[in-house]
């Protein structure tokens, strides 16, 4: 990798004409000399050949045919971005703590000028003289680092908010369609450019999607709106026969991009079976190849001087871009799982030799590194989640451990974010948590900006400190470490940009957990180790503890004082029997001889919950064999008789334990699940709590609550009816006067009403609903809205109306119209929804969507702490995802047999932390981890 190239900042420098001019000349005396000295060739032949009226232009194609792609020679010289907006200051950042793209670290200032970093370092006052206009800012020491660089992104294609009008990620016209281009269908409205950039995203590869085994070109762009508006203008190094057909015979051709895509997804799309869709390869590429023969024999007659009968230069539309991947001249980005698929793609390599750059999702590739290893050409990168997987039969063998596995066997490694499937904004998350779970701090940075930049044959622009920027509020692998500012092409993008306060040790890099033993087994176990917990014996003692945190009694979590660094907890079957200092708890120590564990400074807190998704309902979501299943909506349904006069549908009876996210979700602190019924429809159905550390239905304390509330869901839909229609189904089961039943039971306030809905219209709606439910009942019901993007909107309304809210997920995302007015929290915004909502004694929980993330729930509510700029507290933090849940979701008060989770390093709030135990007092035992 070269450096950061230098640049004088004293003088500016003229551009190269001279330089140029000369290469054009010689350029043309060569093919005025070839010319002639064909045409003499011709006159001794046998019979005079009369030469084609474009026979330079032939000539000069053919010398190209095999250039390898890459910036002009003196592209370091230049004193301007091609992409500079005239009028743009320059900028001068003073006083960074600079990453500048790979394991170097400078402390210094740089100078942004033309839209291209033009100087790193110390700056001289006469150094800047000659700028008039120069922006000064002093960062204090922030961290600066490249621009990120999304490698894998749908941005524009697959737009926020999602509408029928503006969905082009996949065409379903044939398996291979490499003629096909993703720059035709960007969509500059995408409500995610600038969430992306508040994130500090700066590029990103658009790729068609994955429906099809070669779903077409690729075409990295930078995020920031142009005055011209228009996706063109947007592109950052496209080819240079995008918008005409001549091309300068002087410059080596620019690197293009190229979506390919094994597995299921094709599979699933066109009805077919792996061993179709790689016929299907091997048919294009043959196609492909047939035409790069017939091209070079053709040019090979031409530069002999063969003219006769040579006819014109052989090419095809459709097929050229995949004959320009047999010339190496294309990044092809494979859409590529399991070790099946990637030692077929391996294969496809060998057998028409073209190059890889990188596998994407990749969940297998850290069982299989060698395999990658044999791929033509080199080994390619591999494009990864964080913790991301399960979601599919191809993903099951996902492990977080993957970054950390492929960097020691020598293998790139980029983490990207799919965008929408990952909200890109948060692309920075995923790099921390590879970090956390053991990827060299250096590569977890260099994974979303120098090596995705590398990967796509653009590092000589981004992805090192060259162009792009962005200034942080925290070092960029703390939790949450959010943009201050984002300078794109040399310009600031956040207008007065929201800065929340972070501790201090948040400026450096955070220590990590030791996970060596995790990543063997994954190896050992081919990515599915086990995860059930060992019970400790019945006498434990967690000693060194840093601090403690328990419910207040009153409905809030408070710190326990009288705990500190030294600090013992001593539990029996789970129950605590004594905390403090070890003189205090001498008595309960001399019964018996304890299991003694030595949390260095950790913690004990509440036990996590997880709701909103189907956690403990179905295993793999693409599977439906692994389901509990989707209940019958009565109004779209035909519902059977039996089910016609019954009580809703119960989550308990569904219930599937011992899953691998329930159990990866228990050993992140997560103890215990919520969760109803699926649905499409208006009516869930009962909701039910569970211990996600419980190996089976009977087991003591396995089920912690049958039922909890009943949940309905009420939105927008192009199938089922009209949002007053399921308002109005609501109100008269509310109000039917159907003694005995639980719609009854909402309407008396006896169990929680839980009502899924995002818009803010809807929820108004139920807030009225609310209110003549009380009116004619005269009993208080307790309503709880779950989803609730744009409750912010109400906040006023919500607390006077004493209604909850559930936020799910707990970073906003426009995912629809009904998601369409989110409040985006820092830097767009100081506040955010969960604050917003707070401030108006909202009661809040947070959820998520997916089961795979529920292990993630620690740090959503961590997150949520660290953007409040102080205003929610450790306490707060930990309430959103226990004991707020259980007052919104209507389980009972634990008390005393509250489950807690026991960390190692830190709090469980902490990136820093371990989670090693679970203290469970309900099923009697303590866990380790």
């Amino acid at each position: 990798m070269d450096k950061l190239p230098t640049y004088s900042p004293l003088v500016d420098r003229p551009r190269p004409r001279r330089s140029r001019l000369l290469e054009l000349t010689l350029c043309g005396i060569a093919a005025v000399t070839l010319l002639s000295s064909l045409s003499q060739l011709a006159f001794l032949g046998k019979q005079s050949v009369q030469l084609p009226l474009h026979a330079e232009q032939i000539l000069q194609k053919c010398q190209m045919l095999h250039a390898k792609p890459g910036p002009p020679s003196n592209f370091h010289q230049r004193t301007q971005s091609d992409r500079f907006v005239e009028g743009t200051r320059a900028t001068l950042i003073r006083n960074a703590s600079i990453w500048t793209g790979d394991d170097e670290i400078s402390q210094g200032d740089i100078l942004l000028d033309k839209g291209i970093i033009k100087f790193l370092g110390h700056a001289s006052p006469d150094m800047l003289d000659k700028f008039k206009d120069l922006i000064a800012l002093d960062v204090g020491g922030s961290w600066v680092t490249p621009g990120i660089v999304d490698l894998h992104s749908h941005l524009g294609v697959d737009s926020a908010p999602a509408l029928k009008g503006a969905s082009d990620t996949n065409s379903l016209k044939g398996t291979v369609q490499p003629w096909l281009r993703s720059l035709d269908g960007l969509n500059t409205h995408d409500d995610a450019y600038r969430l992306s950039i508040s994130g500090g995203v700066t590029t990103a590869n658009v790729l068609p999607g994955s429906a099809n085994a070669i779903g077409g070109q690729a075409f990295v762009i930078k995020l920031r709106p142009t005055a011209e508006r228009s996706p063109s203008s947007m592109l950052l190094e496209p080819p240079y026969t995008l918008n005409g057909t001549y091309v300068d015979p002087t410059l080596p051709p620019r690197w293009r991009q190229m979506k390919h895509a094994c597995g299921e997804n094709p599979s699933r799309v066109y009805g077919n079976t792996r061993m179709d869709t790689f016929w299907a390869f091997r048919q294009a590429y043959d196609t492909a190849r047939q035409l790069k023969d017939q091209q070079d024999a053709y040019c090979t007659r031409a530069l002999a001087g063969e003219w006769e009968n040579l006819g014109e230069f052989p090419d095809n539309l459709q097929w050229e871009a995949l004959v320009d991947v047999l010339r190496g001249r294309v990044k092809v980005h494979t859409h590529c799982y399991e070790a099946v698929d990637l030692d077929d793609f391996v294969r496809l390599t060998n057998e028409f030799q073209f190059p890889v750059a990188a596998f994407h999702h990749a969940h297998e590739t850290y069982l299989v590194p060698g395999t990658l290893k044999q791929a033509y050409g080199h080994t390619p990168a591999a494009a990864l989640f964080a913790t991301n997987a399960r979601y599919k039969r191809e993903a099951y063998r996902g492990s977080e451990f993957a970054p950390r596995i492929l960097a020691e066997n020598g293998i790139d490694v980029v983490m990207k974010s799919d965008h929408p499937v990952l909200n890109s904004r948060f692309l920075l998350y995923e790099a921390q948590q590879a970090h956390m779970y053991g990827l060299q701090a250096n590569l977890a940075l260099a994974a979303v900006t120098s090596t995705p930049a590398r990967i796509m044959g653009q590092d000589h622009r981004i992805g090192f400190v060259r162009e792009d920027l962005v200034v942080w509020d925290s070092h960029p692998l703390a939790l949450g470490a959010t943009p201050q500012q984002v300078w794109i092409d040399g310009i600031p993008q956040l207008s007065e940009p929201a800065v929340a306060s972070k501790p201090v040790s948040f400026q450096q890099v955070p220590r990590t957990p030791n996970f060596d033993l995790e990543a063997a087994a994954a190896i050992k176990y081919e990515g599915l180790p086990p995860l059930a917990p060992k019970k400790a014996k019945d006498f434990v003692v967690f000693a060194n503890i840093g601090s403690m945190f328990m419910p207040d009694g009153m409905g809030g979590v408070m710190s326990v004082g009288d705990v500190g660094e030294g600090s013992v907890v001593v539990l029996k079957k789970g129950v605590v029997q004594c905390w403090g200092a070890v003189a205090a708890c001498a008595k309960e120590l001399a019964s018996e001889d304890p299991e003694w564990i030595d949390l260095e400074g950790g913690s004990i807190a509440p036990g996590l919950i997880s709701y909103g998704s189907p956690l403990g309902l179905e295993e793999i979501q693409g599977e439906k064999s692994t389901h509990d299943g989707t209940v019958f909506d009565p109004l779209t349904d035909s519902l059977p008789g039996i089910l016609a006069r019954g009580e809703p549908i119960k989550a308990a009876d569904g219930l599937q334990f011992s899953g691998r996210d329930t159990l990866l979700a228990y050993r992140a602190g997560v103890t215990a699940g919520i969760t109803a019924p699926s649905s499409n429809g208006l009516i869930a159905g009962l909701s039910t709590a569970f211990s996600t550390g419980a190996a089976h239905r009977l087991e003591d304390g396995a089920v912690i609550q049958d039922v909890a509330a009943l949940h309905v869901q009420i939105g927008h839909s192009s199938n089922g009816p009209s949002v007053s229609t399921q308002i109005a189904a609501l109100r008269y089961l509310l109000l039917g006067n159907q003694s005995g039943n639980r719609f009854a039971e909402v309407a008396k306030g006896a169990i929680p009403l839980v009502v899924q809905a995002q818009n803010a219209d809807i929820i108004a709606s139920l807030i009225e609903l609310k209110k003549e439910v009380n009116a004619s009942t005269g009993a208080d019901i307790q309503l709880t809205i779950s989803g609730a993007t744009e409750a912010h909107l109400l906040a006023k309304e919500l607390g006077e109306a004493g209604v909850g809210v559930i936020v799910t997920p707990s970073r906003p995302f426009p995912d629809d119209w009904e998601s369409k007015r989110i409040l985006p929290g820092p830097p767009l915004t100081k506040e955010s929804a969960i604050t917003t909502l707070l401030a108006h004694g909202v009661t809040v929980g947070v959820g998520v969507v997916e089961q795979w993330s529920a292990r993630s729930t620690r740090f959503d509510i961590a997150w949520a702490a660290l953007e409040s700029d102080g205003k929610i507290s450790k306490g707060q933090a930990l309430a959103l995802a226990s004991i707020n849940l259980e007052k919104l979701l209507g389980v009972k008060p634990s008390g005393g047999l509250g489950d807690m989770v026991v960390t190692r390093g830190g709090t469980v709030l902490d990136l820093e932390a371990k989670v090693v135990g679970i203290i469970s007092p309900r099923r009697g035992l303590v866990d380790l981890i």
